[in-house]
């Protein structure tokens, strides 16, 4: 719009038209983003990779003390999830719509992505779980006793808190459909629930990691063509999804960092990871851009 107002001020007579005309000026997109947030980091690979330094302004919401649960927010995102975007006047409010506008309006060319997007983000291949998930006593009785714990109490303090006021009112099924799901884990890592609901969910753990499993080890190296990234020599709009999905599950089964995801995988699946995977984590891990999402470490 700039330039084609460029090509209108050659004369007088055409600068009286400008007086005429309203100049919209677009203000910079917003992401809302959290630097332990496994979907979030998605977009954020893709700024890293594709766009200039600060041409998208971003927003922390603090996941870690439930802000995203906050009326103000909620009206934003009806979902109450990150990542969100704001743009051109409008919102995205998932994971995949907030990349794809990304995408398609980088300033680099890039392949667009596939039905790989909708496998990648479901339910029995969920991230967040993983990052919940106790697959033993020993394991639950480690994560009552940390960030695991942290997290789920200060989720819970928020959706309690939140509900009670005037503003939250208008989402009151919102906040109970909540507070019911959140609640529940967290009893299990208080020590609060039965001893039957402390088996089914660790029995529900073992099944989320061995579809996990199931999947990296027999289903992914058929995505990975035709390499080293599904989107050719360069990461395409699948991979974005895959690498922040893939750097989850490694912290998730205890990797410190990106030099031991494949160790701590196969530790955690009792498996050997195929070849096509450890070169596609060594393509990511060596890329600029995701250094700079994980520069304070893997999440």
């Amino acid at each position: 719009m700039r330039d084609a107002y460029a090509l209108l001020i050659r004369t007088h007579s055409t600068s009286l038209l400008l007086q005429k005309i309203p100049i919209v000026i677009m203000s910079k997109p917003v992401l809302y983003t959290f630097p332990g947030s496994v979907w979030a980091a998605v977009p954020e690979l893709v700024i890293a990779e594709l766009y200039p330094k600060d041409a998208i302004e971003t927003k922390v919401i603090n996941l870690a003390n439930g802000d995203n649960f906050d009326p103000a927010f909620i009206k934003l995102n009806p979902n109450a999830t990150l990542p969100t975007l704001e743009a051109n006047g409008k919102v995205y409010t998932t994971t995949a719509d907030v990349t794809a506008h990304l995408i398609k309006h980088s300033p680099v060319p890039v392949k667009a992505g596939t039905d790989f997007i909708q496998t990648i983000h479901q339910d029995s291949l969920d991230p967040n779980f993983a990052f919940m998930m106790a697959t033993d006593e020993e394991t639950l009785a480690a994560k009552a006793k940390g960030f695991v714990m942290q997290f789920l109490s200060n989720r819970q303090a928020a959706l309690e808190r939140h509900s009670a006021t005037p503003e939250g009112a208008p989402h009151k099924e919102f906040y109970e459909g909540k507070i019911k799901a959140n609640g529940g884990i967290l009893a299990i890592y208080q020590g609060k629930a039965s001893e039957a609901g402390k088996q089914a969910f660790i029995q529900g753990s073992q099944g989320h990691l061995n579809r996990i499993g199931e999947f990296i080890v027999k289903t992914l190296p058929g995505y990975l063509e035709p390499g080293p990234f599904m989107g050719g020599d360069k990461p395409g709009e699948d991979d974005f999804h895959l690498a922040a999905w893939l750097t989850r599950i490694g912290a998730a089964v205890g990797a410190t960092g990106p030099q031991d995801v494949i160790q701590a995988m196969e530790r955690a699946f009792g498996k050997s990871i195929p070849e096509k995977v450890v070169k596609y984590w060594t393509a990511w891990t060596e890329r600029p851009s995701w250094k700079t999402v994980y520069a304070a470490g893997i999440h």
